[in-house]
């Protein structure tokens, strides 16, 4: 049986590490970090996401401002409304939840956010400095997938690496992580012929589509570790990952659990960015 990777401990390890140095900088008497979330309409998911998100905020001592907008938003106002948040100094993040209504150029809008502002890891800047492999701010999803793997103990570097899914959130910068620790990466897609084949001769397999069960358990190649990103509700209301996770159990050498995996450390290296970008690029300690 598979050891489980507990996402919601290594995602609380993080945050509390991010908390106490929160509150030695402010007792250095540097300014508390600020992330400012935008949410246009009323997405029930989005809601649920926007909320773990504000109420992990309090929990390590960043300052949360929430931008609640109608779905008839327009376009001009939200980019002004961007324009306004990076021009603000008490600002160090910006997050736009997605998706954005229809109406609304999701891509127009996160390439306004200013690069050192972006803490969701999705300016082409911001990919761009990761596939050169000098990373800054990372796609949260991605990097969480990173520490999960490094909370495992087991050495990646040379291990063959397939990653189930192209998407700009998730699949592509998680190609760009691994490459960057050393793995030797396939990323896999809907025109991908024998998914199954790619599959079976992987150590790490990462899986993010929101397809349930569309990795069969049986394909896991035995003592793999297998990070399952997506997150699917059934008809009777169970959530489910992307993974067949009964019978990988039985093969993989590490899983993660839906839900209690993957989820937690996406809100965490949120935190981090944040963190992160406040400290770096706009209230750095003294030389």
């Amino acid at each position: 049986m598979a050891k489980l990777i507990d996402g919601k401990l290594v995602a609380q390890s993080i945050k509390d590490g991010i908390k106490k140095e929160i509150d030695t900088r402010l007792a250095q008497g540097r300014r508390q970090p600020g992330l400012a979330v935008i949410l246009v309409g009323n997405d029930p998911a989005s809601e649920v996401y926007v909320n773990n998100k504000k109420k992990a905020c309090e929990a390590v001592g960043i300052t949360s401002t929430a931008y609640d907008l109608p779905d008839t938003t327009s376009e001009s106002a939200l980019l002004e409304l961007v324009d306004e948040l990076n021009d603000d100094p008490s600002i160090d993040g910006i997050l736009v939840q997605l998706p954005l209504p229809g109406h609304i150029n999701s891509s127009l809008v996160l390439e306004r956010i200013k690069p050192a502002k972006d803490v969701d890891g999705f300016h082409p800047y911001n990919i761009g400095r990761l596939a050169v492999r000098i990373p800054t701010l990372r796609s949260c999803t991605p990097y969480g997938v990173m520490k999960l793997l490094e909370s495992t103990g087991v050495s990646i570097r040379g291990l063959d690496a397939v990653v189930v899914g192209a998407s700009n959130i998730v699949g592509r910068p998680m190609s760009l992580e691994l490459l960057l620790a050393g793995c030797t990466v396939t990323t896999t897609h809907r025109f991908t012929k024998n998914l199954e084949e790619h599959v079976r001769r992987a150590d790490i397999v990462v899986v993010g589509v929101g397809i349930p069960d569309l990795v069969k358990g049986d394909w896991i190649k035995n003592d793999a570790i297998v990070i399952d990103v997506g997150m699917n509700r059934l008809d009777n209301g169970k959530l489910c990952g992307d993974v067949e996770f009964d019978i990988a159990e039985k093969k993989a050498g590490w899983i993660t659990p839906v839900p209690g995996g993957v989820g937690p450390m996406t809100v965490a290296m949120l935190m981090e960015n944040t963190l992160y970008a406040n400290k770096t690029f706009h209230d750095p300690l003294p030389a």
